[in-house]
C-alpha cells in the first residue's frame, strides 16, 4: 500500500515562539508536549522509509482576498494580517526543514482537500494510505482525517504530533475521530510499512 505522509499546518505563525500566536494556549501545548520534536522524527522516519512527505500550508494573499471576513476563523486572520503567503510567518517551522522532493500544498480552508490540488496528485500516485498530524487537532487534524476517511484513504493519526489549545481539546477531538483512523504514535506508526524499492 503506497503511503505519504502530510505535516499539517506547522507554520510559523502558529507554532513558533516569535510567530504570532507564540504565546498562545495551542503554542504552549505545541511545546510542552514537544509537539516540533516529535514531528520532526518522524518526517525523517517517512523518509527513511521511501514514504513521501507533503507540507500543507494555509496561507493568504497579501490582502487576504482568499479570506473569509465573516469567518470565526478566517476573519480574525485577516484582521490581524496573519499568515501572508510571502512573509516569514507563513512558512514551515525550519525544523521541519522541507526538502526540494516535498510536496506543498497551500490552502485557504481547513481542509486540505478544499479547492486545493490535493487529492489530485494523491489519485495520480496511487496513494492509498495517508499518516497525518499537526496543528491544530479539532480544526485542520480533524478535517483532514474525516475528508481523507470519505475519500477511502486508510488514514493513521500521529496523536503525538499533533496538539489543541488545551490537553482536553486535543484529546477530546482525538476520541471522536478515532473511528474514523487509527491513532499511532511517531515512534510506531510507520513499522507496517514496508521501505520503497
Amino acid at each position: 500500500m503506497k503511503s505519504i505522509y502530510l505535516v499539517l499546518d506547522m507554520q510559523n505563525d502558529l507554532i513558533h515562539p516569535e510567530g504570532a500566536s507564540g504565546k498562545s494556549p495551542m503554542a504552549e501545548q505545541v511545546k510542552s508536549r514537544d509537539i516540533i520534536a516529535h514531528t520532526a522524527a518522524a518526517i525523517a522516519t517517512a523518509r527513511a522509509k521511501g514514504i513521501p512527505v507533503a507540507f500543507i500550508r494555509v496561507a493568504f494573499s497579501d490582502d487576504h482576498r482568499e479570506a473569509n471576513p465573516a469567518s470565526q476563523v478566517f476573519g480574525p486572520i485577516a484582521k490581524n494580517g496573519i499568515l501572508k503567503l510571502s512573509q516569514w510567518g507563513s512558512a514551515v517551522h525550519e525544523a521541519l526543514a522541507p526538502q526540494a522532493q516535498d510536496w506543498e500544498i497551500i490552502k485557504h480552508r481547513v481542509s486540505p482537500f478544499y479547492s486545493t490540488r490535493l487529492e489530485l496528485l494523491l489519485r495520480r500516485e496511487g496513494i492509498e494510505r495517508i499518516y497525518c498530524s499537526g496543528v491544530s487537532t479539532q480544526a485542520v487534524v480533524q478535517a483532514t482525517v474525516r475528508d481523507a476517511h470519505d475519500r477511502d484513504f486508510d488514514v493513521v493519526l500521529l496523536e503525538d504530533c499533533c496538539a489543541a489549545p488545551s490537553a482536553q481539546e486535543h484529546a477530546n477531538s482525538v476520541a471522536s475521530i478515532s473511528r474514523f483512523c487509527r491513532v499511532a504514535d511517531s515512534v510506531t506508526a510507520f513499522e507496517t510499512d514496508q521501505p520503497s524499492q
